[in-house]
């Protein structure tokens, strides 16, 4: 888990998940600034200001290189369309890492954010060697928990008004899975 200057493409039956590049920031704007996008994440503005996507991706790129965090565009394979957002964010003392993402409104119900997160998870655990891998989604997004579910995730537990979004005190679930239990 050591900062790298070199983030791997992970390749999927249909996706790709590759680094950010300079020239998807019109795509991110376009697809996280959507309201249905921004309302279940916790940190994405509505509406998305513009110019802001360059800078997440070059704050990305940057945060890569430290080893912070690593963010993946996830790309249809067969078009080379953007559909979305996949990342970890590493906590290096505790080999565990944060499980984030969003799938653009266009692309939901087609499993790419199930297919794209159980690549990621197995970078985690296989590349980076991390022993915890956990995500959390606001309570009203069950669909949003039925992916970690399906990657193997245990849910562990309801955090009541963990977050605040937008004047809006939000449980969270948290979901997490061990190195043991992904390769047991």
């Amino acid at each position: 888990m050591a900062p790298s200057d070199h983030q791997p493409e992970l390749r999927t039956e249909r996706l790709l998940l590759r680094p950010f590049r300079a020239d998807d920031a019109a795509d991110v704007e376009r697809l996280a600034g959507e309201r249905e996008i921004a309302v279940n994440t916790a940190t994405i503005p509505h509406p998305y200001p513009e110019g802001a996507a360059a800078e997440w991706i070059a704050i990305q790129a940057r945060r890569q290189r430290e080893g912070e965090e690593v963010a993946f565009a996830v790309v249809e394979r067969e078009s080379g369309r953007l559909v979305g957002a996949m990342g970890l964010r590493l906590i290096h003392p505790h080999r565990r890492a944060e499980l984030g993402y969003w799938i653009g409104k266009p692309y939901w119900g087609r499993g790419y954010a199930t297919e794209a997160a159980r690549a990621v998870l197995r970078y985690g655990f296989e590349t980076l060697g991390l022993n915890r891998i956990h995500a959390t989604h606001f309570t009203r997004n069950p669909a949003s928990g039925r992916v970690m579910q399906k990657i193997g995730m245990t849910h562990e537990g309801r955090l009541r008004q963990h977050h605040i979004k937008w004047g809006v005190a939000e449980d969270v679930d948290f979901y997490g899975v061990l190195r043991g239990e992904y390769f047991g």
